[in-house]
């Protein structure tokens, strides 16, 4: 099992849409819009890290909407 945090920067209005397509992915198990440099931060809950990239790569960051991301794989 390998746990990651994926940082979102969305374009401004879009945090809400977002958050709902981001938890549709397979793989993202929580989302939440915070305050901060980032709009959002989604859990992901996955087998490989090679998920993790495609979730992250392939998946949040074709969202319509989504500025960037930068990916954080837990080491515990």
């Amino acid at each position: 099992m390998v746990i990651a945090y994926v940082m979102v920067k969305a374009n401004t209005g879009e945090a809400d849409r977002l958050k709902s397509a981001i938890l549709d992915l397979d793989g993202v198990v929580d989302a939440h819009i915070v305050a901060g440099d980032v709009d959002l931060i989604a859990k992901l809950d996955v087998d490989s890290p090679a998920d993790v990239k495609a979730i992250a790569a392939d998946g949040i960051q074709s969202v319509q909407g989504v500025e960037g991301t930068q990916t954080y794989i837990a080491m515990e």
